[in-house]
Formats: C-alpha cells, sequence, structure tokens
C-alpha cells in the first residue's frame, strides 16, 4: 500500500512511501540526525527504485551534510547508476555535480577524491580532471598527498601530453625525489632524451639517491653512458665526454664499457677521427685483458664498417675500388691494427705487472727481424723490471741483450751489457753468478780463454767487506764469491786450460769456503789421481 505523508515543511512536500516504510520513517522523526538510522532505512531500500533511493540519500544528506559515511555510499551508489551508460549521457554530468556537492563538506576526504578523479577518468574529461586532481592536492594536507599521486601520475601517462605530464612530474619529485628513476623512464618513453640525461646525472651525482629498482650505481652511470653516446644528437645539455671520462675514474674495473661508449658517442655524432683517437687512447689505458678485448673488438668492428661504408659508397658512385686511395689507407690501417693486437695485449700485460720477465721476452719476440725495437724493448725491460719485485729471472734479460748483440757481431757491446749487469743489486745470489758464468761464456765462444779465466777469477776473488751467502741485508756482489756455480765453472776451466796447481788451488779454495758438493769432492779426486797424486786424492 502506498501512503502520501507530509512529514515537515522542511522536506521534499508529498514524499512517496510504502506501508511497509512506516517503522523506519517513524524512526528516523524520533532519531533524525542519527547516522545509524538513516543506514538501516537505506539498507533496507537498497531494492527500490533509483529515485527513490536517492531521494532517501538526499533526506539524509540535507539533515547531516558531514556524514563520511552518507555520502561515501551516495556517491558509489550514483556512480554504479551510470556505469554502463554512454560518457556524453547526461546523467554523468549529474553525479559530477553530485560529487561537487560533497567536497563542500568532505574536501579533506583522500578516498573521495580517489573516486571522484577515477570517475573523471573514465569520461575521458582530460582538463576537468586534471584540474581536479590540483584541487585534491590543494585541498588535502601534504601527508595525504602520497594517495593521490600514483594516480595522477596514471593518468598523465594515458595521455600524450608530455609538456603536461613533466609539470606533473617535475612537482610529484618535489614530494618524492626517490621515484626519480620512474621519471627517467617517463622521459625517455617520450622521446625527452635530453632532460632525461640531466636527470640522471644529477641521480648518479647524489650519493645518497637510493634506487627502487635496486640498480647500483655503477648500473645507473652505465644508463647514462648508453644514453648520451647512443643519442648525441638529441642530449646536448651535457658535457659527454667529461661524464664518461668521469666514470673512467670512479668505476676502474668497467673501463672497456666506458671508453667503448665514448667512442660510440664520438662515432653517432660523425666525429671519426676523435672516435679514432678515443680507441687508441683506450687501448694504450687499458689495463685489464678483458677491458683490452673489449675495446680492441669494438675498435675493429668500426674500422669494418668504415671500409664497407667506403666500399659502398665507391660503388655507388662508379668508381673502381682500387682507384680509390681513401679506401686503401682504411685497409691499410686495419690491417696494421690486425698486426698490432698481440704487441698491444703485451703492453696491457706489462702494464699490470712491468716487472714481468717473460711478458718482457715475449715483447722481445714480437719484434722479430727489426734490430731497433728489440733494442729498445731491451733497454726499457732492464730500466724497468725491478729484481726485488721481479716475476721470473731478470738476469736473463741482461743475458739475452748480450747474446743478441753478440750474435750480430756487435761484441764490445755485449761486454759493455754484461758488465753492466755484473753491478746490478739482483735479489739472489744465483743471478749474479749467471751473468759472470755468461761473461765467461762468452769469451770462449770467442776463444778469448785467458779473459774467460780473468773474469771468473774477478768474480771469485775475495770482496772487500765478506758476508755470509744468504745474507739478504748485504749486495749480492759480496756473496758471490760463495757462489759454487761460479766456482764450478772456473774449476772446469783450469782444469782445461790451466795448470796443475792453479787447477788444485780453485779446488782448495771450495774445500775452504765449505760449499763443495759430494760431485765436486769426487771430481777433484779423480782429478788428484789423473796426475798420480794418489795420497792426496785420499785426503780429498
Amino acid at each position: 500500500m502506498v501512503v502520501m505523508a507530509r512529514l515537515s515543511r522542511s522536506e521534499r512536500p508529498d514524499l512517496v512511501f510504502e506501508e511497509e516504510d512506516l517503522p523506519y520513517e517513524e524512526e528516523i522523526m524520533r532519531n533524525q540526525f542519527s547516522v545509524k538510522c538513516w543506514l538501516r532505512y537505506i539498507e533496507f531500500k537498497q531494492g527500490a527504485p533509483k529515485p527513490r533511493l536517492n531521494q532517501l540519500y538526499e533526506r539524509a544528506l540535507k539533515l547531516l551534510p558531514c556524514s563520511y559515511k552518507l555520502w561515501y555510499r551516495y556517491l558509489k551508489a550514483r556512480r554504479a547508476q551510470v556505469k554502463h551508460r554512454c560518457v556524453t549521457d547526461p546523467a554523468y554530468e549529474d553525479v559530477n555535480n553530485c560529487h561537487e556537492r560533497a567536497f563542500v563538506f568532505m574536501h579533506k576526504m583522500p578516498r573521495l577524491w580517489l573516486d571522484y578523479c577515477q570517475f573523471l577518468m573514465d569520461q575521458g574529461r582530460v582538463t576537468h580532471t586534471r584540474r581536479t586532481f590540483d584541487r585534491a592536492l590543494r585541498a588535502l594536507p601534504i601527508t595525504q598527498h602520497s594517495r593521490i599521486w600514483p594516480l595522477y601520475l596514471r593518468f598523465l601517462r594515458s595521455h600524450p601530453l608530455p609538456e603536461t605530464a613533466v609539470r606533473g612530474y617535475r612537482r610529484f619529485l618535489k614530494l618524492s625525489p626517490e621515484s626519480a628513476e620512474e621519471y627517467i623512464e617517463y622521459l625517455k618513453s617520450s622521446d625527452r632524451l635530453d632532460e632525461a640525461a640531466q636527470r640522471l646525472a644529477t641521480v648518479v651525482n647524489d650519493e645518497r639517491f637510493v634506487s627502487k629498482a635496486g640498480k647500483s650505481n655503477y648500473q645507473l652511470w652505465h644508463e647514462l653512458c648508453d644514453l648520451i653516446s647512443q643519442n648525441p644528437d638529441k642530449v646536448q645539455s651535457l658535457n659527454v665526454d667529461a661524464i664518461i671520462r668521469g666514470g673512467l675514474t670512479r668505476f676502474t674495473d668497467q673501463l672497456g664499457k666506458l671508453w667503448c661508449s665514448l667512442a660510440d658517442y664520438y662515432i653517432r655524432s660523425g666525429h671519426f677521427e676523435k672516435a679514432r683517437d678515443v680507441y687508441e687512447e683506450a687501448i694504450r689505458t687499458v689495463m685489464t685483458v678483458r677491458d683490452f678485448t673489449q675495446v680492441f673488438d669494438s675498435y675493429a668492428q668500426f674500422e669494418e664498417s668504415m671500409i664497407a661504408a667506403k666500399m659502398e659508397t665507391a660503388s655507388e658512385l662508379g668508381r673502381e675500388e682500387d682507384d680509390d686511395v681513401d679506401l686503401e689507407l682504411r685497409l691499410a690501417r686495419f690491417e696494421q691494427l690486425i698486426g698490432r693486437r698481440p704487441l698491444l695485449l703485451n703492453s696491457v700485460l706489462l702494464r699490470q705487472n712491468p716487472h714481468h720477465v717473460h711478458e718482457w721476452h715475449k715483447r722481445v719476440a714480437l719484434h722479430q727481424g727489426r734490430p731497433r725495437e728489440i733494442i729498445n724493448t731491451y733497454t726499457e725491460a732492464v730500466q724497468t723490471v725491478d729484481p726485488f719485485k721481479a716475476t721470473g729471472k731478470p738476469h736473463t734479460l741482461w743475458v739475452a741483450f748480450a747474446k743478441f748483440y753478440e750474435d750480430n757481431g756487435q761484441l764490445d757491446d755485449a761486454r759493455i751489457i754484461l758488465e753492466k749487469a755484473t753491478k746490478v743489486s739482483f735479489k739472489q745470489v744465483d743471478d749474479l753468478a749467471s751473468v759472470w758464468c755468461e761473461c765467461g761464456e762468452l769469451e770462449l765462444r770467442r776463444e778469448n780463454y785467458d779473459e774467460a779465466l780473468r773474469l771468473l777469477r774477478k768474480a771469485t776473488a775475495l770482496p772487500a767487506r765478506r758476508a755470509e751467502y744468504f745474507d739478504g741485508s748485504e749486495p749480492v756482489q759480496n756473496r758471490v764469491y760463495k757462489s759454487l756455480k761460479v766456482w764450478s765453472m772456473l774449476a772446469d776451466l783450469e782444469e782445461s786450460l790451466g795448470t796443475f796447481q792453479s787447477t788444485k788451488a780453485v779446488y782448495d779454495r771450495i774445500l775452504d769456503l765449505r760449499i763443495a758438493t759430494p760431485q765436486i769432492v769426487i771430481n777433484y779426486a779423480m782429478f788428484l789421481e789423473e796426475h798420480k797424486y794418489f795420497e792426496e786424492s785420499f785426503k780429498a
């Protein structure tokens, strides 16, 4: 049964309600300012026609305009009522006006702002939506802005309005500077690479910045290098060369990638000679084989691409490739680069450890057939290698240097080299002993027997200051007189070239120094026996 009633002058006349509504109406008349009473009534009328339900909400909100629960449910219901209608339907404007009325009282409620903004986004009203977001940010305290910005940014990204989005992101970063990566990604996607590079450079230089994506400072730096090196025409505000070279001093374990990025920047800028200079500088300064391999492969690929481009140009112009001097020059340069690779790699290893004797010998071998380079390499090697830090036997460099002069008929130079070697402060006595033995062998090969004996006698002569063989605090020149290697060679020479007395004196001296080995004793005994000194041989 439908009942017509006049509840009060303040309410709308001729309200229509059914007989089963009477208990709720009576309860509201008794407690018209009770939110619970109105909510029970509204819950009961959920199945009623939409105008009846809206009228009930309006009655409640007229009496309780500051009730968040009523406004939230009412606005939610109104949005649901137009959900399946076309966005041009006038009903949408009625719902929008309803939200605007709500914010007269509910402007501090972020949930209502979010729902309204999402509702406007669904309508596609870009300007109205943007202004509503701005109103929400102005109305809410800053502590609640973090609830608005995610939806606001999603709205900005959903429309091809980069200028508006950039302005919005700049405001957002003032609230949340740690979200700079999100802004950088947006700038990249909208092809605003210059500002993206600026922001990324700021992030990289901020030691307090912590990446939300878990990226390390090096990863961000490498991302910056890729961005600026691959887009030289779009990144104009940064000094690319200075930035990448700054990275070379900060990230010494990734030099190869950074050098390649710098060269790539000049290649894309069309400065090919500058790129070649960068590659040359890189292969002469990198310290690891990994970095060298990266740079060299990139360098070789660059030269190949230049040759291919030149050949294609010549083909298009109808010129013979054999007549193109520039192309021949590029081919020769490429061949030279490939031929230099072993020497360049050797240089890397020597930069790692300049006291590595074996690598110096390999370097000499790489200069085979080029005497001037060999001499320069040996000179640099003997000046560079510190015997106390050397890996390998440093005396072999001096010996090989002298042997090179000897093989080329420059005996005086060979003798000078060996003489200098006898004055070097080697770490081990055996190194100096080997040098003295080589001095003797050099003279023996040239049949200068007397000179060989003189040199070995000089080596075994007592020094002005005697020292124990294993006393590391004394220079090896004061300890070499106890070297069994030198004495053994001297004994052999005396047996072959000297007299019985001189040979016997050498063996006696070896016994006096207490450096004789069982083999030396046996040799001495056999020597005495050969010369019929049987009693002496038994004493030995």
